[in-house]
This record gives structure tokens, C-alpha cells and sequence, in this order.
């Protein structure tokens, strides 16, 4: 798998996935709302852990500046 984000990429996406959890475990969002929000900050932490967005590929993007983050780390040599 490529990365396809750069580190500032995956920073805000952890931090966004805080404040969600922030959010939703002091009770600022309840109900659907909640289980939504969860789910996507959990996506979010995610992709920012895996440096891989399956979206930016779709679309062609990548956020990464580094040429070894772009290389393919599921094989090993």
C-alpha cells in the first residue's frame, strides 16, 4: 500500500478525530449524531495511522512530499 498523505495531513486528522471524541464522550452530541460522528473519527484515526486514504487515490491525490513514503510497503525486500 502507498502512502498518500503527508504528515500535516495526518496530524489534522487526528486531531479532528479528538475533538470528536472529545465531544461525543462528554456528551455534546448524542444519538445518531454520535454514533456517526464516531465512526468517522474513527476512520479518521485510521488513515491518519495507515498514511493511506483510499479517496485520494481514487481521485488522484496525495499530500505526501517525501518519494520514499510513496514507494510500496507491502513487500518486503
Amino acid at each position: 500500500m502507498k502512502h498518500n498523505m503527508g504528515t500535516v495531513d495526518r496530524v489534522l486528522r487526528a486531531a479532528a478525530a479528538v475533538v470528536l471524541g472529545y465531544l461525543i464522550l462528554t456528551g455534546k452530541v448524542g444519538g445518531l449524531l454520535a454514533a456517526v460522528l464516531g465512526l468517522f473519527a474513527v476512520m479518521l484515526i485510521g488513515t491518519s495511522i495507515l498514511g493511506y486514504c483510499p479517496p485520494y487515490q481514487l481521485l488522484g491525490i496525495s499530500t505526501c512530499r517525501c518519494d520514499e513514503h510513496g514507494k510500496d510497503t507491502s513487500s518486503a525486500a
